[in-house]
């Protein structure tokens, strides 16, 4: 079974990687040799301070194997995989590279990066590893893998008289249920509205893609114009706050839900982490919400027979090709440590979704202080079909960016979405082809 993977970085990116692609070979690190002592591994992450899944992962494989300690390399998250791209043509990069965000795969590998690691074994039933295969080479291993579900504040709900959600919403029911909540809120007093749509093009484009099954590299766009018409509808009968009010004003998903500015709010499962830790420390206010299967643009696979689609692409963990031989084995250890069940429980134990989802790692993930605990919010976390965000081409990165665009044009009423799907079409045709 091939694993797919997706876009080219950007130009920067490529360039650097291509003048090193000669500077490091995965055939002269591929045959590791055994260490003699204790080995040190350094590992990349970003965050260090609020994302804690590097150092558990790490402190967990060291305590089942304390000859292996590793050390982590904090980057900066915003500029992280132009960094890591100039530490690997420098020579200075770690020993593990955090793959986070997939389009940037392919780039590492043309440059001859990143180590062959199709020999790490991994668990029957984990997702995304089809992200980080090319040409029936694996590069990188899953160990976690969010997707996007719908999260719900109930006592908005309640507040607003509106049922919540049952897990058979299409996207109509959805707006009609922002709709009602918008009424009530308002009746109650209260200025909160039923919705907030963040402004990232993923939030409509993402969920047309997955939920049609629809390729962005046919060049075709069509399919996405009813999930920009029933946006543009719900912003402007006021039921979630309108495209350029939410960029002026740089709104933050985590400040719109935690505040109660917003009774609904599609995201994505990292979410879950961070919405407990804020109302643990008082970032967000303290209210009772939950989490439902995202809302479905065909009653087919609503319901709790059924099972959803969304989408996402995971987090991987891959190897430097200049690696130590000594260090290979060790490196190869960790990695199947983590995508593994050992390293699913690590990472379910701080809520954070890994891509192995046993029922006992469902288990641990609800547990946490804080979580939800109703059976939806388990359904929702745990039952769906999960179509990977980019596409499996070099041609993906420019098209995202032409549909980036058209998200814009649209969202902010410069252009009909019909008009800027049309502009986007032609743009994709002249300037990027199609396949």
């Amino acid at each position: 079974m091939k694993r797919s993977y997706a876009a080219a970085a950007g130009i920067a990116v490529v360039a650097t990687l291509a003048l090193a692609g000669c500077s490091s070979s995965g055939d002269d690190a591929a045959a590791p040799e055994e260490s003699s002592g204790p080995v040190t591994l350094t590992m990349s992450g970003w965050s260090l301070d609020t994302t804690p899944e590097f150092q558990k992962l790490a402190d967990a494989f060291h305590e089942k194997n304390p000859d292996v300690t590793i050390e982590l390399k904090g980057y900066d998250p915003t500029e992280y995989n132009t960094l890591v791209t100039a530490d690997l043509a420098a020579g200075s990069a770690p020993d593990i590279i955090t793959q986070k965000e997939v389009k940037y795969v392919p780039t590492f590998v043309n440059g001859g990066q990143l180590l062959d690691v199709s020999d790490v074994e991994l668990p029957d039933g984990i997702s995304g590893a089809k992200s980080y295969e090319v040409d029936g080479t694996a590069y990188a291993v899953p160990y976690r893998n969010d997707s996007w579900v719908l999260y719900y504040n109930k006592a908005l709900f309640d507040q607003a008289g509106v049922e919540y959600p049952d897990g058979s919403w299409t996207w109509d029911d959805y707006a009609d249920a922002a709709d009602a909540l918008t009424a009530g809120l308002t009746s109650a007093g209260s200025a909160a509205k039923g919705a907030y749509l963040h402004n990232w093009q993923s939030t409509v484009q993402g969920f047309a893609n997955a939920q049609t099954d629809s390729d962005i590299l046919k060049g075709k766009y069509d399919y996405m114009e009813p999930f920009y018409e029933r946006q543009l509808a719900m912003q402007d009968a006021g039921d979630q706050v309108d495209y350029n009010t939410a960029k002026a004003n740089q709104l933050t998903y985590q400040g719109e839900f935690g505040k109660q500015n917003a009774a609904m709010m599609p995201m994505g499962t990292w979410f879950v982490a961070t919405l407990i830790a804020q109302q643990a420390s008082g970032d967000a206010d303290s209210f009772d919400w939950g989490i439902a299967p995202i809302p479905q643009e065909s009653s087919k696979t609503t319901g709790l027979d059924n099972t959803p689609v969304t989408f996402g692409d995971p987090t991987g963990l891959a190897i430097n090709a200049a690696i130590d031989k000594s260090k290979v084995a060790a490196a190869k250890e960790f990695l199947a440590f983590a995508a593994g069940e050992e390293g699913a429980q690590v990472l379910a134990g701080i809520g954070i979704t890994p891509a192995l989802l046993t029922d006992a790692v469902v288990d641990t993930y609800f547990s946490v202080d804080g979580a939800p605990t109703d059976d939806l919010s388990k359904f929702a976390y745990s039952t769906h079909e999960v179509h990977p965000e980019n596409p499996t081409s070099d041609k993906a990165a420019a098209i995202q960016g032409i549909l980036g665009d058209m998200h814009t044009a649209i969202m902010s009423g410069s252009q009909s979405p019909a008009d800027a799907i049309k502009e986007a079409q032609d743009r994709v045709a002249n300037e990027v082809g199609t396949d």
